[in-house]
């Protein structure tokens, strides 16, 4: 018989890896595994409970928020707050950055981004949906943090991490020393290790991206998807197109079997969409450490400058070998473009 695990026990036993943190990062991913469960539940009796559907507000972004999202931020907040180990939260869903200033709080040394229900334009069809969770150090020595707090590369990030609510629901993350997964155990009310070290593979053969912005997308894309369909049995192509609307739904997918999610800037969101601190930031840093890798289409997007709390940034991430080939469709096309533009290879 396999001996369970649970995400209690692997997180006492790896906070060795950790001298310096005292316990309080430890604690703080329990807090977070703690709000995932109440939100599972919410989720998972959604329809009876009448809790489907907008809430009547917009988030920062001008999107329309669902009632789930607001009760999601709710709980992770609300699980943040009393665990004492976090000074300061930033939410997708908030325009501002939240202090926490209780005495035992406000001189925390951490800070968490969290983009609290991801995919949530998929809650009201049952498609899995997804918490996503970054973990900083706060740069600030103490009192009240600053926005400044949480504005660090994807570099610095101590942990990150993600929940998928689906057919299971399941707690992925890394604290930079590889990536593991744990699968809630709704019988016993724990998550429990189920994918020790996970690793990407090194290519694969799903390539996900909302084909219906296609008319907007740069050259680079508009080629490399082309590259996805054509057949060469030397490479295994065409690819399987899969996408579902779930930034966390489509990650997971290719994190287990393969493959690449981009979502590039467009004519009509020439930032990119994403954003780079709820979102990419986090999300790079367990690919990474999981042996793939995460760009904006020619720079590595855990180097990127972190200016602006809502900021967005394009991005392509998954395995290695499919991400350097997009890389190379935009480095050739784009180098193309300013040729074009420049007139030195006008069409006649």
């Amino acid at each position: 018989m396999n001996e369970i695990k649970t995400l209690g026990q692997f997180i006492i036993e790896k906070q060795k890896d950790f001298p310096y943190a005292k316990g309080e990062l430890s604690r703080l991913l329990r807090d977070l595994a703690i709000a995932a469960k109440i939100v599972n539940r919410e989720i998972n009796k959604a329809g009876l409970a009448s809790i489907l559907g907008d809430s009547g507000t917009v988030n920062v972004q001008g999107e329309s928020q669902k009632k789930l999202d607001v009760y999601a931020n709710e709980q992770f907040i609300a699980a943040l707050r009393s665990g004492g180990e976090c000074c300061m939260i930033v939410s997708e869903e908030n325009d501002e950055h939240i202090n926490i200033d209780s005495e035992i709080s406000k001189n925390a040394k951490y800070v968490v981004a969290i983009d609290p229900l991801d995919g949530s334009s998929n809650i009201d069809v049952n498609v899995g949906i997804g918490t996503i969770f970054s973990i900083y150090r706060r740069t600030s020595v103490s009192g009240a943090a600053t926005v400044e707090d949480i504005l660090q590369k994807g570099t610095s990030q101590v942990a990150a991490g993600y929940i998928i609510y689906g057919s299971s629901t399941m707690l992925v993350y890394t604290t930079g020393k590889g990536v593991n997964g744990f699968t809630l155990d709704p019988s016993i009310g724990e998550f429990c290790l189920s994918h020790p070290n996970l690793t990407i593979p090194e290519s694969g053969t799903i390539y996900s991206i909302n084909e219906g912005n296609y008319i907007h997308f740069p050259q680079g894309v508009k080629k490399y998807i082309k590259y996805c369909q054509e057949e060469d049995k030397n490479t295994f192509r065409p690819y399987t197109s899969r996408y579902t609307g779930s930034m966390v739904a489509d990650l997971h997918r290719n994190l287990i079997k393969g493959g690449i999610f981009i979502y590039p800037y467009t004519s009509a969101s020439p930032k990119g969409k994403l954003r780079l601190v709820y979102e990419c930031n986090p999300m790079a840093f367990i690919m990474e450490q999981a042996g793939g890798k995460a760009s904006d289409g020619t720079t590595r997007i855990l180097d990127l400058d972190v200016y602006e709390l809502h900021q967005r940034s394009p991005i392509f991430i998954g395995s290695r070998l499919m991400v350097e080939k997009a890389e190379e469709f935009m480095r050739v096309f784009h180098r193309e473009a300013l040729e074009v533009l420049n007139g030195f290879a006008l069409d006649v």
